[in-house]
């Protein structure tokens, strides 16, 4: 079967690149994408499949039941877009104003889409059910990845196995990493309120921005000072809303910023030293401090078993579609994939997709990303090989 299913896989190649192109040209952004569901459902209509859609919001869950009984495989795409104004100048440039396919989910889509249909082609053959998951709101935390899980849809599902396009790495190579993968993420928002004033008279007034100032700095300590060395995790502050005018002594300040994480056992140790840092304000500056704490997505952690037998699988690719599996290092990224594999083993791994010609391609979430579309059926292969050896239908 692997031999039947790449060669159907090499003959819709270009089908790939059109689909992948026609989503960039009308990105949708987190829960709002409608549009591009609609796109994705009709695709399957009339196919030998249980549909269903809707699932946790604009999520879709194509079921393929193999021929004979055996184990539920799920594979996942994403396909929300991000706020961003496109300039890469490609002729398939977003069409819509300040939204764009910035992160690769237009190719994740067109390569699942394309496998899933060849794979109902040959479910005769599969030896067990494959569910194919389209997945909304990535981007946005929680993620839609979240609200799917809630539903229930997946109770079944044995393991699930998801991918990432990269521009940043060989068109040809796949990376994997076994146990802690991806970064969990985490957003937090400290209002100080103090006493404002002149500045020519501070000894009435009570510093937002020196309380804030100080915050900041002391922050610094809790990764060197507070963390486990073995532990990995970071905490940073995006946002320091403390304008005002030159001859004015501010009386509020907001703060905003980002912590990232390993381990949950890490978000606990971050979440408490940030609390204490801003509850110590209040007796060092006589001010008023409100903390909320948003936690977003967990870790993603790879099953080792797993994770070991997809590498065997990926690597009947090599000198083939591929040139290489590697391992990667731990990625400080989010993915709410995480959500999936915190209740089912599951394997993330990553697809090279450096742009042609470009000798430092533009990262994730830039405005001028862009990917090989090699890469498109590179991914489409690899999942392949994963559900052919999953299956045993070498």
């Amino acid at each position: 079967m692997r031999e039947k299913l790449m060669e159907m896989l090499d003959a819709r190649k270009e089908e790939m690149i059109e689909i992948r192109r026609y989503l960039h040209a009308h990105p949708e952004l987190s829960y709002q994408e409608d549009e591009t569901a609609a796109y994705i459902a009709a695709f399957y209509q009339d196919k030998e499949v249980d549909l269903t859609t809707h699932v946790g919001g604009n999520g879709i869950i194509v079921t393929i039941k193999g021929d004979k009984p055996g184990e539920t495989l799920a594979l996942r795409a994403d396909f929300d877009a991000l706020p961003i104004e496109e300039e890469t100048g490609l002729p398939f440039q977003s069409k819509n104003k300040g939204v764009m396919h910035a992160c690769g989910h237009d190719a994740h889509t067109a390569y699942l889409m394309i496998l899933a249909d060849c794979l109902i082609e040959l479910k005769s053959e599969i030896p067990g059910t494959i569910k194919i998951i389209h997945q909304h709101a990535e981007e946005a935390p929680p993620g839609g990845a979240k609200f799917i899980m809630e539903t229930g849809a997946l109770k079944e599902v044995d393991h699930i196995i998801g991918i990432h396009v990269f521009p940043d790495r060989p068109v040809g190579e796949v990376a994997y990493r076994s146990g802690a993968a991806m970064a969990g993420g985490s957003q937090f928002k400290l209002v100080i309120q103090g006493t404002g004033g002149h500045a020519s008279t501070p000894h009435k007034s009570n510093d937002a921005i020196v309380a804030g100032s100080y915050f900041v700095t002391a922050l610094q300590t809790v990764i060197s000072r507070r963390l486990d060395p073995f532990q990995v995790g970071t905490v940073t502050v995006g946002s320091f809303d403390g304008k005002g005018a030159f001859n004015v002594i501010k009386d509020t300040v907001t703060i905003e910023g980002d912590m990232r994480y390993m381990e949950e056992a890490t978000f606990e140790v971050l979440n408490r030293e940030v609390a204490r840092l801003a509850a110590g304000l209040q007796e060092m500056f006589a001010v008023e401090t409100t903390l909320t704490v948003e936690e977003g997505c967990p870790p993603v952690y790879n099953e080792p078993e797993l994770t070991s037998s997809v590498v065997d699988y990926l690597k009947n690719g090599v000198g083939d579609y591929l040139m290489e599996v590697v391992e990667a290092p731990m990625q400080t990224g989010n993915e709410d994939f995480a959500y999936y594999s915190q209740q089912i083993p599951g394997c993330f791994f990553f697809v090279g997709s450096w742009p042609n010609g470009v000798e430092k391609p533009y990262n994730n979430h830039h405005p001028k990303f862009d990917i090989s579309e090699e890469a498109i059926l590179i991914a489409a292969k690899a999942v392949g090989d994963v559900v052919c050896g999953y299956f045993a239908l070498d």
